[in-house]
């Protein structure tokens, strides 16, 4: 039995990551905004605490005592939310002693079989785009500033299948394809196999 720290663990992928690691027996941090509001998996081996995950000293507190640490937190309308999380966790995970972190991520920073980026292939939605470099930008992040800490960044290779049941298999691809789908339930397991046993290190790991 592990102990894991799952920071969004509100969302959709987080209350499903939750769930993923209560299936394998381990114990669970899951850290909200507003523990009122969580309406994810509640038993005794979850523990439902307030935190920001861009304030480095509440990811240091929150994090103390765990074997590795999921973030699943996403804002959608903010420039600078995803690189103010990036820098608070990689300082508060070493203040807390904590070497591993699994980062959710998107597919749209992935380059497709020619090797543009999906970002950057013409017709992509100019509206989507803020949020897509907002993405980028922590994910830069932790690439120039997550030296020391054991890191991955993992996305669908498309999207998420939103009504996806949990199949208990996932594929890995190298590169992104926005036709692809896979289930916030498999995504879980993907999360919590590379929390657990990490194969993956220091890139962007595509999933499907």
């Amino acid at each position: 039995m592990s102990r894991y720290v799952i920071f969004g663990a509100g969302g959709r992928a987080g209350r499903r990551a939750v769930a993923e690691a209560r299936r394998r027996g381990h114990q669970v941090t899951a850290v909200v905004r507003d523990p009122a509001r969580y309406d994810g998996p509640a038993d005794d081996g979850v523990r439902v605490a307030a935190g920001d995950v861009t304030d480095a000293a509440d990811v240091a507190a929150l994090a103390a005592g765990h074997d590795a640490a999921i973030n699943t937190a996403a804002v959608i309308g903010s420039d600078t939310f995803f690189s103010d999380a990036a820098r608070a966790l990689v300082k508060g995970l070493r203040q807390a002693g904590v070497d591993r972190l699994v980062a959710v991520g998107i597919a749209t920073l992935l380059p497709g079989p020619d090797g543009i980026l999906l970002l950057d292939v013409p017709g992509f939605p100019a509206e989507f785009r803020p949020f897509c470099l907002a993405h980028a930008a922590g994910l830069e992040v932790l690439r120039a500033e997550g030296g020391g800490l054991d890191w991955v960044y993992v996305s669908p290779a498309g999207d998420f299948d939103h009504e996806g049941e949990r199949s208990g298999r996932y594929e890995v691809r190298e590169h992104g394809d926005m036709a692809l789908r896979v289930s916030y339930a498999d995504f879980a397991i993907v999360l919590l196999d590379e929390a657990e046993s990490p194969r993956h290190r220091g890139g962007h790991l595509a999933v499907t």
